[in-house]
């Protein structure tokens, strides 16, 4: 029940104790190898007190691609520099700078970067902060927040 003299409740109040206000400068920020010329930047992590989702950035070198996957939750990604080919559930897709993707939790998808010459950039935001990785081809699985250590 809210208040009639327009004080301000506990349930009005943002939650700060898990993740305080903050500005990530992912180009302060350290870089963790993905193989093949990618390369992430972790930016709202469990190490920095997130309790709800996860996201950061990855780097696509020219020609870079990541391998087909799965995860445990729904992930969205929008591009932020470059052109990509973004494959969901066998379906090959252009998609260039602010597109965004929506996959659902166990649908195969990847990236590559769609220029041999080119960067390519995106954000990553899962709806969990336990998300997991499963590659296709070998059914290997990480916990997404683990595999950049910060």
């Amino acid at each position: 029940m809210q208040p009639t003299d327009g004080t301000a409740t506990a349930s009005d109040t943002p939650r700060r104790d898990t993740f305080p206000p903050s500005v990530l400068r992912p180009a302060e920020l350290d870089a963790f190898s993905r193989g093949g010329g990618a390369r992430t930047i972790p930016l709202v992590t469990r190490a920095r007190g997130a309790a709800v989702f996860l996201n950061g950035q990855t780097l696509f070198d020219g020609g870079a691609r990541i391998p087909l996957h799965t995860h445990n939750c729904p992930e969205s990604v929008v591009i932020l520099e470059g052109h990509a080919i973004v494959e969901i559930d066998g379906i090959e897709h252009k998609v260039t700078t602010f597109d965004t993707t929506y996959v659902d939790a166990g649908v195969p998808h990847r990236f590559r970067n769609a220029s041999d010459t080119e960067p390519m950039r995106i954000l990553w935001t899962y709806a969990s902060v336990d998300a997991t990785r499963t590659v296709v081809e070998t059914g290997v699985t990480t916990s997404v927040d683990t595999e950049h250590r910060c």
